[in-house]
């Protein structure tokens, strides 16, 4: 596509509290790509003093460097990596695609968040019960493919981000993918890749709290 570029390893800079929350599929992207990132942890005290905050532009985390490029909104980072690492698909068609179903993760994330920040003790198992028909259009997607992704014939943005939002689902619901054997498929298929697996297996990844209110 016109807009990926050449791209030399960088020191990415990321600012965010000690948790895996908006940044998991950020991080997959980055160890999959053999990027480095350089982590700015923000604890919960230093945040409410409130000079960090008034210094971002949405007032809230992440925090996204990339030389002289400051990025805030989570997707945003997501979709500039994309474009760096020939992760957003090989066609303008394949890009739209990957926007698309994009926005479906992060349909499915807010509800996921919702559940977690305010409805976690009355609305899990309602959640958990209503789930199958939110992961039903990604197994019908996966079904189809023939990579095995998303969309087209390599990894782009979008599988990282689902694939970070199932596993925090395995973890809500351990048999979540039990009857969508393609999404299980496409979950152990990533799970593999090398430097995703070494992640996924490093301590100092695994430590870190998926939500900031310790539930999951």
């Amino acid at each position: 596509m016109q807009f990926i570029l050449a791209c030399k390893l960088v020191a990415y800079t990321l600012t965010y509290f000690p948790v895996k929350g908006r940044c998991g599929a950020l991080k997959m992207m980055l160890a999959d790509n053999g990027q480095q990132l350089k982590e700015n942890l923000v604890t919960i005290e230093d945040w409410m003093k409130g000079d960090l905050k008034g210094s971002c532009l949405f007032g809230q985390l992440p925090k996204f460097e990339d030389g002289d490029l400051v990025l805030y909104q989570s997707n945003a980072m997501l979709r500039h990596l994309g474009r760096k690492h020939d992760a957003y698909g090989k066609s303008v068609c394949e890009a739209s695609r990957i926007d698309m179903m994009n926005d479906a993760v992060e349909d499915l994330r807010l509800k996921y968040l919702k559940l977690i920040y305010q409805e976690y003790e009355t609305g899990k198992e309602a959640y958990c019960k209503d789930l199958p028909n939110h992961l039903k259009p990604f197994e019908c997607t996966l079904s189809k493919s023939k990579s095995g992704f998303l969309v087209g014939e390599q990894i782009s943005f979008v599988d990282y981000n689902l694939f970070d939002l199932l596993l925090n689902h395995k973890v809500l619901c351990s048999s979540c993918l039990d009857s969508f054997p393609a999404l299980k498929s496409y979950v152990d298929k990533i799970a593999a890749r090398p430097k995703i697996k070494a992640l996924l297996e490093c301590e100092k990844f695994k430590k870190l709290p998926i939500n900031g209110n310790g539930k999951q």
